[in-house]
């Protein structure tokens, strides 16, 4: 495809039209590796729509790396962050575990979510973060909640301290994470303190 083609494409992907811009997405995936750096480049436009779309073509893209993704969880727009968090339930990788902890207290509860979602896609090396965070996240219980629903989804043994500690806090929503989790692993017994 000639470069003329290219920039049709993208020009239709930040038309500010959803429908032009959607019908674009399959043809500018379809450049395979020769869009990434296009799109990479419309992230950091100003127009947030603009920016927004090319996180989502980026997400569709199987060219997509992480590492593409991690510094858009730092945008300023929450929509664009949210965007990226779900572009990492596509892409998971490692690399990202740091970057997604940190969005977990992120103000908008979408993107937080999303990124707790992303989290459970890495898996178990996200497991010993997501303790910390479900330990005693600064942030307060949104996050300490995410954390612990990430860990009861990934059912990782190396949760059920937390977990158990979880049954004891006053927050119902914790306690149902940490309940939720402990069926998951096979621990659905009741709790009694001794």
């Amino acid at each position: 495809m000639s470069v003329i083609e290219t920039q049709a494409l993208l020009a239709e992907l930040t038309s500010g039209d959803d429908t032009r811009a959607e019908n674009s997405v399959p043809a500018i995936i379809e450049l395979g590796m020769a869009a990434i750096p296009a799109l990479l480049e419309l992230t950091r436009v100003e127009e947030v729509d603009s920016r927004w779309w090319a996180v989502r073509t980026l997400a569709a893209s199987p060219h997509t790396q992480a590492e593409n993704l991690i510094p858009l969880l730092s945008d300023s727009a929450p929509e664009v962050r949210a965007a990226a968090a779900l572009a990492l339930c596509d892409h998971p990788h490692e690399s990202a575990v740091e970057s997604l902890i940190k969005t977990l207290a992120d103000e908008d509860s979408l993107t937080a979510g999303l990124a707790g979602n992303a989290l459970v896609k890495i898996g178990s090396p996200s497991v010993l973060s997501l303790i910390g965070v479900a330990q005693e996240a600064p942030t307060g219980i949104r996050t300490r909640c995410v954390a612990l629903r990430a860990l009861s989804q990934i059912q990782d043994h190396r949760a059920i301290p937390v977990m158990m500690k979880a049954l004891s806090e006053e927050s119902a929503v914790l306690q149902y994470w940490a309940q939720e989790g402990l069926d998951r692993l096979g621990l659905n017994m009741v709790y009694i303190k001794p």
